[in-house]
């Protein structure tokens, strides 16, 4: 089949989603000789409007995996995009732990909004809460690892005749999907940390670049220690701050952030691929 453009699309408010995504869809472009355009919807003022791709585009969709599903937070904009018949390549990032319905809600969403997968992949990148869980993921064997993908979509691609031989890729998940992944304390009882937001030490210079870097603009320009909107809990606050002024505190926040780098940084989990 011809493709007239290879997009890398993207949620990435670490930038490791972005990463796979880039480096799987670059290696795309090169091996279809096509075109690389880049759509980074990580910034609110994107989501303002439906994408919409055209048929002869070839999409490697990516976003990252909160609690085992695609951020609820997203996936309302993700269910508008017009996909017109233009060709997936959905990929979840997660934090080495499992992303359990991840890929199967975002494969199930674009495909509902017209896109056609092809092929699907599930890469473990560093988690947003930590410096240690995946840390440094994804690294140079993951993007081998990646561009290897590329080359096996791009074989897939030409061997197939037209769109009607193209059957939805099979991935992994439960369908219909499962619930969200609930943490919980040291007793069993359920964690709820969807309230919890960043705080803001004295070396804040209110410069506002956490405001403008937040990906839900939910951080007041002209007061970066109030938050006017919902926090996700990305931390890209936290790693954008030149000062190291933002934090999060929440004690029930930080116990689960430390279960999960106790239980669940290793052993490495291997990028999962679907064709």
């Amino acid at each position: 089949m011809h493709i007239n453009t290879v997009w890398a699309a993207y949620f990435s408010a670490t930038d490791t989603t972005k990463t796979v995504v880039t480096q799987v869809a670059q290696a795309l472009s090169r091996r279809t000789g096509t075109p690389l355009q880049t759509f980074d919807f990580t910034p609110p003022q994107v989501r303002t409007q439906p994408k919409t791709f055209a048929p002869g585009d070839l999409v490697v969709f990516g976003t990252p995996v909160y609690a085992g599903r695609v951020p609820n937070l997203l996936i309302q904009y993700i269910a508008s995009i017009r996909g017109q018949g233009a060709l997936a390549v959905p990929i979840v990032c997660y934090g080495n732990r499992n992303y359990d319905d991840a890929l199967m809600e975002l494969h199930k969403t674009l495909e509902a909004g017209g896109l056609r997968t092809l092929a699907a992949g599930a890469f473990s990148c560093q988690h947003a809460f930590s410096q240690t869980q995946a840390a440094g993921r994804p690294d140079a064997s993951d993007r081998t690892i990646a561009s290897g993908f590329a080359y096996q979509v791009a074989q897939k691609l030409a061997a197939l005749p037209d769109l009607e031989a193209l059957a939805p890729v099979a991935v992994s998940g439960n369908d219909p999907l499962g619930p969200y992944y609930t943490p919980r304390d040291r007793h069993g009882n359920p964690i709820n940390i969807l309230k919890v937001t960043p705080q803001t030490s004295d070396a804040c210079t209110e410069c506002g670049l956490c405001a403008e870097e937040c990906p839900l603009g939910s951080i007041d320009p002209e007061d970066p220690k109030a938050m006017v909107g919902k926090c996700m809990k990305c931390n890209r606050c936290v790693r954008v701050c030149p000062e190291g002024a933002k934090y999060f505190d929440d004690p029930n926040y930080l116990y689960h952030k430390e279960e999960l780098e106790a239980q669940f940084s290793f052993p490495r989990r291997e990028p999962e691929l679907f064709l």
